[in-house]
């Protein structure tokens, strides 16, 4: 048995970089030691398209600041925010684990609706990859993302699939069922962590690879200890040719 306690988080973010910041690690002091918590896509910003600069910025000090949170607590981050490159703007996956940034990764797939397209410039495919956390095999998908089961056949084998997202109520039963195909599909436990500022979906969720679905749209936080090594069960009970690690 390998246990670990997974925890989504479903909060708002305002307009105080800072404050939402706190928000985050406040929340990751009462997780306790090994956790690995998601948070919604870009917390400590929002999108702020007005305040692109700004918000890069921010995301220098922020990442300081969740290297230590993370080494502090002793426990592992995945969170996304807006970074700057070459006069470029990127949204950007980190994952920060006992003090160590140990995967990151720049969004690909940029939802034309909401513009995104008109403000990031989208991050290589290739960087959606298998990474590891404590020894377990994880992977990430970024909102619009979760739409391309292309790239979920790209991070097949991963044990945890994070899916940090800022995703609308107009489609959330798109989110709610994408989340838990992708659980069964990849027999993996999917972490989805959405926003709940007022036009977002919520939908947070922890999902097992046999579909089991836990979630709470009235609570900021959905948590459950799961047992990874139920993924290599249910891939030997029903062989999909998926890696039994």
């Amino acid at each position: 048995m390998i246990s670990k306690k997974l925890y989504s988080m479903q909060i708002k973010s305002g307009q105080d970089f800072t404050e939402n910041l706190k928000q985050v690690e406040d929340f990751v002091a009462q997780c306790g030691k090994d956790a690995i918590i998601c948070t919604p896509e870009v917390v400590l910003s929002g999108f702020a398209y007005q305040r692109m600069n700004e918000a890069s910025e921010f995301s220098k000090s922020a990442t300081e600041a969740l290297l230590v949170c993370s080494a502090k607590y002793k426990n592992t981050i995945v969170t996304t925010m807006i970074e700057e490159k070459n006069k470029k703007f990127y949204n950007n996956l980190k994952v920060f684990s006992k003090g160590e940034m140990v995967h990151k990764q720049s969004k690909n797939k940029l939802f034309l609706l909401g513009d995104e397209h008109l403000h990031f410039s989208a991050g290589e495919r290739e960087e959606i990859s298998i990474f590891e956390i404590d020894g377990i095999k994880c992977a990430a998908l970024i909102c619009f993302e979760l739409r391309f089961v292309e790239l979920w056949e790209q991070i097949k084998g991963a044990d945890i699939i994070f899916v940090s997202a800022q995703w609308g109520k107009a489609r959330k039963n798109h989110f709610e069922i994408l989340s838990a195909a992708l659980a069964v599909a990849n027999q993996a436990f999917v972490v989805a962590s959405n926003s709940a500022n007022d036009i977002m979906a919520r939908g947070s969720a922890i999902i097992t690879p046999y579909g089991i679905v836990y979630k709470n749209d009235k609570k900021h936080f959905v948590a459950c200890e799961v047992d990874i090594s139920e993924t290599s069960r249910m891939r030997k009970y029903i062989n999909t040719n998926i890696k039994i690690n």
